[in-house]
């Protein structure tokens, strides 16, 4: 199996939706789908999840740039982030192996 979950996004924004709503934020791989997602938060969380949201940011139009070597063109690097709505009762804590 590949590796689904990338890394959790820990910003305020989603510390504090964690607390009132039980949602947590996850950069994914981007070819992973909802159900893929859902099995593997299941799986190394051991929680159950009721609802998968994914987003995908970054590529589109190149960016111009002015440097010492001349103009470079580069894009924004392609993430794709899944928000989790986990279960009533149910916690992910996202800062026990720190």
């Amino acid at each position: 199996m590949k590796n689904i979950i990338i890394k959790p996004i820990l910003t305020e924004k989603m510390a504090e939706q964690g607390e009132k709503l039980n949602r947590y934020a996850f950069e994914v791989d981007k070819k992973a789908n909802k159900i893929e997602i859902k099995n593997a938060i299941e799986k190394f969380y051991g929680v159950s999840v009721d609802a998968v949201n994914t987003m995908n940011f970054g590529g589109g139009k190149k960016k111009m740039k002015n440097t010492n070597r001349g103009v470079v063109y580069q894009k924004n690097k392609l993430v794709k982030k899944a928000i989790i709505t986990v279960a009533s009762g149910d916690v992910i804590d996202l800062y026990e192996n720190i």
